[in-house]
């Protein structure tokens, strides 16, 4: 089977038109547990990404870019620094002109509970969709890394005819048990839909990789109101979309994938679940190559955030032994690198490197410390650390081991509760 047939692109003027009446529902409440440590104390988007930026910036930018400037994010749990970040970040849109992105808490709005699933904290907020009238509801995952523009798939929604769009994405097969995977025929409608399947069904004569959701979804605004009523009184349901909107909805209605392969530049095919530890690190570390796929530089689809007002960043020292300098490397604004060598490294705002430390495929997180003579390497570092001087970190496994968390591949995740409870 050859990769799935892109729509045509069509004109501006009426993507715009489309856009402009479209409500974008983004998700950001889940626990992010895979995530380990780094999600301690915070939410899965609100994890420090690309040296600068969130994870939700991405999904944010994505809705400004393409013309989306309704957009609600819904949150349940640790939410505060996401909740911060958006008003801080993201309060910029202008109400008068209908423009807004309001955060929404869960509140039990309907009964006793909390949220149950995807589908679920929608559904719970189903007046607020009303209030607004949407002619289309956009639903997103608030926590992949991707740049897309929305506006085409809502214009293939429209002339398919489709009921559902659902926004598609080829993995390999042995990948896509973290995903839904779907079967389609030639014009791209779904036939079966799986959520994260232990044997998931390959592309026909492709049968390495496999058709996999990407937690996005394009509904007509009734239709949606009347699915999320009928799963709302389903007592066996486990009121999410992947599980039980999408597989019931293949029986009666319309629903087609909208492959994530018509863009123009190579930049904008990437998407990335950052799921787990590994996963978080390698796309960090994706960013530091000298080509990266996905382009962070492109001034046509910027990604916005907040920005912290910080000085340049700088590198002090020019002795044998006592250099401060950066090889191959992203360094963000308020770093102080002063008689250290940084390599392959990814520094977030505000690191400090003191003299003699040596640090080498790593990523470290915002405010870090890292002291004199430390050697780290194949680390990540969670924010606000301050590594002891003299410290190894990615050189003995079993030490490692003792002190920090060790994933699969090898990576070593440091945060502040572990170096505290390690003195």
């Amino acid at each position: 089977m050859e990769p799935l047939t892109p729509p045509r692109r069509p004109s501006g003027r009426f993507v715009s038109r489309l856009t402009k009446g479209t409500l974008a529902i983004i998700m950001a409440g889940g626990r992010g547990e895979r995530l380990k440590h780094l999600t301690l104390n915070r939410c899965k988007p609100a994890t420090p990404f690309g040296g600068k930026f969130r994870i939700i910036d991405f999904v944010l930018s994505n809705c400004v870019n393409s013309g989306i400037r309704q957009i609600a994010v819904l949150t349940q749990y640790k939410a505060q620094s996401l909740i911060q970040h958006v008003q801080r970040g993201w309060s910029y849109l202008r109400g008068e002109f209908g423009e807004f992105i309001d955060v929404i808490p869960a509140q039990q709005q309907i009964g006793e509970e909390w949220y149950r699933g995807t589908a679920d904290s929608v559904f719970q907020n189903l007046d607020y969709i009303r209030e607004h009238r949407p002619k289309h509801v956009l639903i997103l995952a608030g926590d992949h890394v991707y740049k897309m523009d929305y506006g085409p798939m809502v214009v293939a929604h429209l002339e398919k005819g489709a009921d559902i769009t659902v926004g598609v994405v080829e993995v390999p097969r042995e990948q896509a048990r973290e995903f839904g995977v779907m079967t389609v025929n030639e014009e791209n409608r779904i036939l079966r839909f799986a959520e994260k399947p232990q044997e998931p069904e390959s592309m026909p004569g492709r049968e390495g990789m496999a058709l996999a959701s990407m937690g996005i979804y394009v509904f007509n605004a009734r239709l949606l109101e009347r699915l999320l009523v009928e799963d709302a009184a389903d007592a066996s349901s486990k009121h999410d979309f992947g599980r039980n909107i999408i597989p019931k909805a293949l029986e009666k209605l319309d629903v087609y994938a909208y492959p994530f392969t018509d863009v123009r530049t190579r930049a904008q095919s990437y998407w990335r679940d950052v799921g787990n530890v590994d996963a978080f690190y390698e796309s960090n570390m994706e960013l530091v190559a000298i080509d990266p796929e996905l382009n962070l530089y492109d001034a046509n689809w910027p990604i916005w955030t907040y920005q912290a007002q910080l000085p340049p960043a700088k590198f002090v020292l020019d002795e044998d032994g006592r250099r401060g300098l950066a090889i191959n490397s992203m360094v963000a604004g308020g770093c102080i690198v002063s008689g250290a060598s940084v390599s392959q490294t990814m520094l977030f705002s505000g690191v400090r490197v003191l003299e003699r430390a040596t640090v080498e495929q790593s990523v470290i997180l915002p405010n870090v410390r890292i002291g004199r003579g430390c050697h780290i390497r194949r680390a990540v570092v969670d924010e606000d650390c301050d590594i002891p001087d003299g410290t190894s970190i990615g050189m003995d496994r079993e030490a490692d081991a003792a002190r920090f968390y060790i994933t699969k591949k090898g990576v070593v995740l440091v945060t502040r509760e572990m170096l505290r409870a390690a003195q």
